[in-house]
């Protein structure tokens, strides 16, 4: 829900701080005034006004420009939240703001949640969780690809969920199966095209004996230890020279230590507190006697060796030269040789190719399968919406309205192999055909409506706004959306902008729309109306002036409006 919208320098408006509540609002408003902007603002914050627009909103000579809109968190909204690891606020609010700076003739904005910068592509992905924006003659939504497949879809709602998982990843696992068996079918005709070279680097590849990814690694280490044994085996020597047989006449390390033990068991005679102190001389001697084998052991295998040296020199610069040659390193040549086996070996593309060709043969039944289920759900999902829309649309001044979804077979893809449109006729004999193609402004008006009242149960918790959607419509029909929107609002948080006396009587919360001068400059002004003689007012505006009778329209209106009039 919508909680509170602050402008600052945005269009005519130099600062503006509002609250909303729950239930049906509307705002009116003289034509110009000014009341579309505060819809404008909205579109605005959540990812519209690019380029242009956004240098059209600011207002003009500022060189920066805020929108700022607070919104009660709901359970969508959490979710989301937690996807994208950002933290809610405790107030159980969330903040989201956009700001504008013009400097040197450029003009940035950056959006941010609760503080933190985000960008648009997360904004555009949170919009359809917070608002939903209709306005009169909305045809271009209607027109985008697969818009009104989404709409049968949201209308479906939760239950829906788990078949659109499954054929998203069904189809997932098609493409994967697909492009394998492309890619190897055109590896197979370069194969043809290219086989003596590649038989050629099949040969280079075998002939150097690769077997080992590490082996260059390996050889390294031989070679340095090669290369330096007359530096180790002295310092072999001389380990040795100390630990077991002394330097200079002197006793050995060994000796040392040996003595040491002797001198604590005869400690240990007179003290037997000694005895670990003993025990851990034992040890230490033991160790260095097992060094000192382990040693002569080293220096024994450090025999000079200048053929193993040349040998092991000869295969790394083969390695090296092998390397440079075809620009890739020791394992990627090793699997390139492995490739090339099977492909050259007689069969062996073929028999690969078949693999491929059986296992993207299987994915795309799976796929089928789970479209025509998806299909199934989508058939049922719209005979619903049919009769909920003719049940919506008819007290609407459309009393032989005729509606129909049809579902024909698409190209299959990640939401199905459907293409779904929606088919309406609004007078006798007139035939079914594309709805963008044959509504009135009027009609299209009275659709969009009924649409979202439908769509109303599938998604709680989003706020309707609704840009004018009544304009060219009689007294009667304005009457009629007037009761859909106050029975959607008994539901959702719903605002419209209207012209229609009608509609402003039904709402719960009225905002009044207004543009001033002063100093030269234009303002535009909003303030909510709370009593009844300020909406009394309004209302005889809009039903065309101050006179005794329009105040005696506006006053049954309010009347009739009032919750125990109903009673």
């Amino acid at each position: 829900m919508l909680t509170g919208l602050s402008l600052e320098n945005i269009a005519l408006i130099e600062r503006l701080d509002l609250a909303f509540a729950a239930g049906f609002t509307v705002l009116t408003g003289e034509t110009g005034a000014g009341k579309s902007i505060l819809l404008d603002a909205l579109d605005a914050l959540l990812g519209g006004a690019q380029g242009g627009q956004g240098a059209r909103l600011l207002r003009r000579g500022c060189s920066r420009g805020r929108i700022e809109a607070s919104f009660r968190l709901t359970p969508p909204v959490r979710a989301w939240l937690q996807e994208q690891e950002l933290e809610a606020e405790e107030e159980e609010e969330l903040l989201l703001s956009r700001d504008w700076r013009l400097q040197e003739e450029r003009l940035s904005s950056r959006h941010r949640l609760n503080g933190v910068v985000i960008s648009r592509a997360q904004v555009l992905e949170l919009r359809p969780l917070l608002l939903d924006l209709t306005v009169q003659g909305q045809t271009q939504q209607l027109a985008r690809p697969g818009q009104q497949r989404r709409w049968l879809d949201r209308f479906a709602g939760d239950p829906q969920l788990p078949l659109l998982a499954t054929t998203r990843k069904a189809w997932h696992q098609w493409k994967q199966a697909a492009a394998a068996l492309e890619e190897a079918r055109a590896d197979a005709e370069r194969l043809v095209q290219e086989r003596q070279s590649q038989e050629q680097l099949l040969e280079d590849l075998e002939g150097a004996g690769l077997e080992d990814p590490g082996e260059r690694q390996r050889l390294q280490i031989e070679q340095d230890r090669l290369a330096h044994g007359v530096r180790l085996q002295e310092g072999v020597m001389t380990l040795l020279g100390r630990l077991v047989e002394g330097a200079e006449a002197a006793p050995s390390v060994l000796d040392h230590l040996a003595a040491c033990e002797q001198e604590l068991q005869q400690m240990e005679g007179c003290d037997a507190s000694v005895a670990p102190l003993r025990e851990a001389c034992s040890d230490g001697l033991a160790a260095l006697q097992d060094l000192a084998r382990d040693l002569d052991r080293y220096g024994a295998a450090l025999e000079s060796d200048p053929e193993s040296l040349a040998a092991l020199q000869e295969r790394m610069a083969q390695l090296k030269a092998l390397e440079r040659r075809h620009g890739q390193e020791l394992p990627v040549l090793i699997a390139w040789r492995d490739r090339l086996r099977q492909q050259l070996a007689p069969g062996g593309v073929e028999a690969s190719l078949a693999a491929l060709e059986q296992q993207e043969e299987e994915a795309r039944r799976e796929r089928d399968r789970h479209n025509a289920s998806l299909r199934q759900a989508r058939s049922g999902a719209a005979r619903a919406l049919e009769e909920q829309l003719m049940a919506a649309l008819r007290p609407m001044g459309l009393a032989n309205v005729r509606f129909a979804v049809a579902i024909e077979p698409a190209e299959p893809g990640e939401e199905g192999a459907d293409a779904v449109r929606f088919l309406f006729s609004a007078n006798p004999g007139q035939p079914l055909a594309p709805l963008a193609e044959v509504a009135s402004g009027g009609e299209m008006s009275r659709f969009l409506l009924a649409l979202k009242t439908c769509l109303a149960s599938a998604d709680p918790h989003v706020t309707l706004l609704f840009d004018e959607i009544d304009t060219g419509v009689s007294g009667r029909v304005s009457g009629a959306m007037a009761e859909l929107l106050r029975r959607l609002a008994e539901r959702r948080q719903v605002f419209c902008v209207t012209h229609q006396p009608l509609v402003a009587a039904a709402a719960d919360h009225h905002f009044r729309v207004s543009k001033q001068v002063q100093d030269g400059l234009t303002h535009t002004r909003v303030s909510q109306l709370r009593d009844t003689r300020e909406r009394q007012a309004e209302l005889a505006e809009l039903a065309g002036g101050d006179s005794g009778e329009a105040q005696s329209y506006a006053a049954s209106l309010l009347e009739q409006a009032r919750p125990d009039a109903a009673a």
